[in-house]
């Protein structure tokens, strides 16, 4: 239960995070370049979106080093519900009645999913082969929607970077969890590879979210970076570190709430409170 109490709050600090960080990126005309992060590190307000994405980090790191990744990593999509919420309260605007209709949508799909789901066992110390082989499954098609993101235009561009930043958060929670499970059996910090794919992969992952929240409107975004986060997770958990979830009649509780989940976050990124040019 300690897990699930610190995702759940990761995901309030990364919502409270994307609001302040996206009155600003929004603001920005050059995309894939270092002088965009210089500029906004000259904001305030970017400056707190980004100490609270520390924190949000923090929490999410022990979240997945002290529970399964496939259990925890799911709660992340309450980040959309949260940034819903937040947006209006910032912005002073009303939540029309659909979009409560999909906060609880997407609410009761999470709670379906996980209660089919329920995964056990697994450990995060897998063969060198299994991580490789991950590793190699999961960076690929990151790579593929990077360069097609940087090809393509507006809202198509903030869509292929939204998912190539939703997987490559997906694989650093990975790392993340090698990383928990190494030292909690004794190992160094420093004597685990995965700490270095934390370090690499961290700083991408962040610079591809400041320019999938640049690049167009959250509505293209948004769902990406809610949706496969997550599901990149679930997949190391199950097919990686060996974890087990229910089989038989409950894979269709599980599939249905994943269906649910969805339909709930694609209602919800359409929302008004969340287009970077309202408020």
């Amino acid at each position: 239960m300690l897990g699930v109490f610190l995702m759940l709050v990761a995901a309030l600090c990364n919502a409270t995070a994307s609001v302040l960080q996206r009155r600003q990126a929004k603001e920005q005309t050059s995309g894939f370049s270092l002088s965009m992060i210089v500029d906004l590190a000259r904001r305030p307000l970017w400056i707190l979106g980004i100490a609270t994405m520390i924190v949000g980090f923090v929490l999410h790191a022990v979240a997945i080093s002290v529970s399964r990744i496939a259990l925890v990593q799911p709660l992340l999509i309450t980040e959309l519900p949260f940034t819903l919420l937040l947006a209006s309260w910032a912005f002073r605007l009303r939540i029309p009645r659909h979009d409560w209709t999909a906060i609880v949508l997407a609410s009761a799909g999470l709670a379906v999913f996980l209660a089919c789901l329920s995964p056990e066992g697994g450990d995060p110390r897998a063969s060198g082969g299994a991580w490789a082989l991950g590793v190699c499954v999961t960076l690929v098609p990151i790579l593929v929607l990077v360069v097609l993101g940087y090809r393509g235009r507006r809202e198509h561009r903030a869509a292929l970077l939204g998912i190539a930043t939703g997987a490559a958060f997906g694989l650093n929670s990975a790392f993340i969890a090698g990383i928990g499970a190494s030292v909690a059996n004794g190992g160094g910090l420093l004597s685990t590879w995965q700490t270095y794919g934390v370090v690499v992969l961290g700083p991408a992952s962040f610079f591809l979210l400041q320019n999938s929240l640049q690049a167009g409107n959250l509505v293209a975004s948004q769902p990406g970076f809610t949706l496969t986060n997550p599901l990149v997770s679930v997949a190391w958990g199950l097919a990686v570190f060996g974890e087990r979830g229910y089989t038989g009649p409950w894979l269709v509780g599980s599939v249905a709430g994943a269906l649910m989940i969805a339909a709930g976050t694609v209602l919800l990124s359409r929302s008004d409170l969340l287009h970077p040019d309202r408020g």
